[in-house]
């Protein structure tokens, strides 16, 4: 459990003296008031002050100055990051533009000052009120107040992202209290996460966006507050920032350690290979890795050979996200549970995990692998089981006991063990097996359905798995489509099984867990409900883990979900990453410990050969 932060860094709310009207006509004087927060954690107290020296994951000397050359795949047509249309440049934004509040990276969901030097908050989060710090300015020194924090709230809801409209949409009013204190009031909401999200809403500056022109492509940088700005560019082929002198945050103990290069240029390459061979070459500092193959063969040449470039390997110990072969329940072929484990059972891992990928990766087994909010390996305990009672959640007793694990093969690709017991569950559902072929004992149709696919890499592994199904007499037809009729069909839910991975996972989960499992989510087109799960007990679940007040009503709630879709078979669980892959020149300097997040490239610095700042 994380420290508790000292009631000492909780100030008392300064009295703010005569104010004027709100921009709704109310007195400000009527409204509840708190006490002023400098920190603010999902669940339960945030486990440091904001004034520490420095994080665990910086390193608080690092030397400043030099340059980082990062690359990318594709290209990019906006500097805009906050609407849809465009491609941006990815990872710029943290250096650009900064947020009212700003994450700490070994906690699940804490967020510290950055432009609001602290908030109020009631228990039951119905309103925010954000105290803007004095000091912090935009890159042109004007003062950031709090008129641009209602300016950033307004744009975003009408004109930025689906994410920003769908949050920024729950806020019932804004009202400015003075120039520096903006008051949001949240009653109807019932998301105790709004405050944090709020928290999170990048702030631009009135005086120099027009919001007629917001939503189109630009290549002129939007004037921000963050470390860097905009240098040199070459449209589509590379960016360069440059650190701002005058960043009114330098200073901020929060920032110690950070943003320690004087620039950072983005290159972009045609392909992934094509940037794998500039890396190779010394013309991009860094790579993080996706291919367990080329991660174990391909980083024999000479640079790597003489030592000049070092391997990291860092296991996060955030959530590693699923990636499953999602069975649509609302096809009558996939209704039984017994068939859903069966086809489950079918899966060779060990097999396709050596032959395709090198064995680099790890067998997904819970919503939430790798962290601790995840039910494999542990009981249920009292907590927990009487949480399940009440959601009316019936939970196999190995699930519930914490010994269920997906059973491993023998890696053959052909073990008989397994394929006896997925027959026997098969004919215990009403199929049989005649001459070769898996037929419904009641009507003597063979058991087929279709896969799809919109990948070369889905398609190569869909027909590894078809062949793993032919052994038990099942027909898979395996369907590549362009990506637009593959997004059609999921948004449909026209499709019998899909390869699918876009179930994020965070330590901090909440209301997008009714999103991928809710009942209502599954009768909606566009859900990611893809198993298209209608269970009570699962909404009610996914209730408790938006209603936990505290971190261990989460995990307890996370956990009791964890169980009850595991026990429904939903997807066949395929496999992840199981750490970050970073290869990196030498010159580039990183921090001895990383975050729970993993690596953050704004803790790196330049070195020269004698290790020190490279100006």
């Amino acid at each position: 459990m994380a420290r508790r932060i000292l009631p000492l860094f909780r100030i008392l709310i300064v009295s703010l003296g005569a104010v004027g009207q709100s921009a709704g006509g109310a007195e400000a004087s009527d409204w509840p008031r708190g006490e002023m927060r400098p920190a603010i954690a999902m669940h339960g107290d945030p486990a440091s002050a904001p004034d520490l020296a420095h994080r665990r994951y910086v390193n608080p000397d690092a030397p400043r100055g030099g340059r980082l050359v990062l690359g990318a795949s594709g290209t990019f047509d906006t500097l805009n990051p906050f609407v849809v249309r465009g491609l941006p440049v990815p990872g710029a934004r943290q250096y650009l533009h900064e947020t009212l509040l700003t994450r700490g990276y070994d906690e699940p969901f804490t967020l510290y000052p950055q432009i609001a030097r602290g908030l109020e908050v009631p228990d039951d989060r119905s309103w925010v009120i954000f105290h803007v710090d004095p000091r912090a300015r935009f890159s042109d020194g004007r003062p950031v107040t709090g008129h641009d924090v209602k300016f950033s709230y307004d744009l975003l809801r009408t004109r930025g992202r689906p994410n920003h409209r769908t949050y920024y949409g729950k806020v019932a009013r804004v009202d400015l209290i003075d120039d520096l204190t903006i008051r949001f009031d949240l009653a109807g909401a019932n998301d105790r996460e709004l405050p944090m999200i709020l928290g999170l809403m990048p702030i631009l500056p009135r005086h120099a966006i027009d919001p007629e022109t917001f939503e189109e492509t630009t290549l002129t940088p939007l004037l921000g507050s963050g470390p860097y700005v905009v240098g040199e560019m070459r449209p589509g082929e590379s960016i360069t920032l440059r650190r701002n002198p005058d960043w009114w945050g330098r200073n901020l103990p929060i920032n110690r350690g950070l943003f320690n290069v004087d620039e950072i240029r983005f290159d972009f390459y045609r392909d992934s290979n094509t940037l794998f061979e500039a890396f190779k070459k010394g013309l991009v500092d860094s790579r993080v890795e996706s291919d367990p193959g080329q991660w174990a063969t391909g980083y024999d040449f000479p640079a790597m050979r003489e030592g000049r470039i070092t391997r990291e390997t860092i296991r996060q110990g955030t959530p590693k996200g699923i990636r499953g072969f999602a069975m649509n329940t609302r096809r009558a072929i996939f209704s039984d549970v017994r068939v859903r484990e069966a086809i489950g059972l079918l899966f060779d891992f060990e097999w396709t995990d050596r032959n395709l990928y090198s064995g680099g990766f790890e067998r997904t087994q819970s919503l939430f692998e790798g962290s601790n909010l995840s039910a494999r390996g542990r009981p249920a305990d009292p907590v927990e089981r009487a949480l399940l009672t009440r959601a009316g959640a019936t939970i196999r007793e190995d699930i519930l006991d914490g010994g269920y694990s997906v059973p491993a093969s023998d890696g053959t690709g052909a073990d008989r063990n397994r394929l006896r017991e997925a027959i026997r569950l098969l004919e215990a559902a009403g199929w049989v097996l005649k001459a070769g072929v898996l037929r419904s004992r009641a009507t003597d149709q063979p058991f087929a359905f279709e896969i799809l696919v919109a990948t070369r890499e889905q398609e190569r592994l869909a027909l590894t798995f078809q062949r793993f199904l032919r052994r038990a007499g099942i027909a898979a037809n395996v369907r590549n489509v362009d990506a637009v009729q593959y997004d059609r069909r999921l948004r449909e839910y026209d499709f019998d099984m899909v390869d699918y991975r876009w179930w994020n996972t965070s330590l901090s989960p909440g209301n997008e867990q009714a999103f991928y499992w809710g009942s209502a989510a599954g009768r909606q087109p566009g859900s990611r409900n893809l198993p298209g799960i209608a269970d009570p007990a699962v909404d009610r679940l996914v209730e408790a883990i938006v209603e936990a007040k505290t971190r261990e009503d989460l995990v307890a709630a996370a956990r009791a979900l964890d169980r009850t879709i595991t026990s429904g078979f939903y997807m066949v669980p395929l496999f992840h990453q199981p750490a970050q892959w970073i290869a990196r020149w030498n010159h580039v300097g990183m921090p001895a410990e990383s975050s729970v997040f993993g690596y953050l490239t704004e803790t790196w610095w330049r070195r020269d050969a004698s290790g020190a700042a490279q100006r």
